[in-house]
């Protein structure tokens, strides 16, 4: 995959991200310090100049867990 592709995702990612954050008022503290982690290690990612793609993969692969745990999470709140 392209450098732009890949800066593509990741921004893609960062605005899901924070859309998430601003339009769901009934996250609780720790859904949003599950976010607010994954946002940081993306816009660290963005900021990093000669990444190579093992420390990208790596990267992504500690959002998916951040984000997995958010998810897991949500569908075991009481409806």
């Amino acid at each position: 995959m392209s450098r732009l592709k890949q800066n593509q995702n990741i921004d893609s990612l960062i605005q899901g991200i924070e859309t998430v954050i601003e339009s769901r008022c009934s996250l609780s503290d720790k859904d949003l310090l599950i976010l607010n982690e994954a946002l940081n290690l993306l816009k660290n990612l963005k900021k990093k100049k000669g990444k190579t793609n093992e420390q990208i993969l790596q990267t992504v692969v500690e959002v998916v867990v951040l984000l997995s745990k958010f998810f897991k999470d949500s569908d075991e709140m009481p409806q």
